[in-house]
């Protein structure tokens, strides 16, 4: 069963959108399987985001990963990624699709909301990020 990383980012926790957005990926048949609420320091930033740490936008995407508490969810289903991804929308607000998350919920580029993994490779890297494999949960 294929698994995805969902972070509910600074923006949307501030705004009080995290149970909105959960119930997003449940509402379309991914199950939920891990969930926790933490404060993303540097360190973290810097491991999650490596792939940017030497991008121009990495010092203001830091600045404000680590602004505020952050929701970090993992779902379970048959094609967990690709669903999520289409349920999130593209990366800049302005370009998602109408119904997405970033569509309904998004700031801008940066401040769009929530996280996704883009690959099914990424997902289990990302996972082991954030969370024990004892903390994910398998119930049916």
């Amino acid at each position: 069963m294929e698994r995805t990383l969902i972070l509910v980012k600074p923006d949307a926790t501030k705004r009080k959108l995290g149970g909105a957005i959960i119930s997003r990926f449940e509402g379309k048949g991914l199950k939920l399987v891990a969930l926790k609420m933490l404060r993303m320091d540097e360190k973290l930033a810097r491991r999650h985001y490596a792939a940017h740490v030497d991008k121009p936008f990495f010092p203001e995407l830091l600045k404000y990963i680590t602004s505020g508490p952050i929701i970090a969810a993992v779902f379970e289903g048959e094609g967990a990624v690709e669903i999520s991804r289409k349920t999130m929308g593209a990366t800049n607000p302005a370009k998602a699709d109408p119904g997405t998350i970033r569509r309904d919920f998004g700031v801008d580029v940066t401040q769009n909301s929530v996280h996704g993994s883009d690959s099914p490779g990424t997902a289990a890297t990302e996972i082991k990020i954030f969370f024990k494999e004892s903390e994910i949960l398998n119930y049916k």
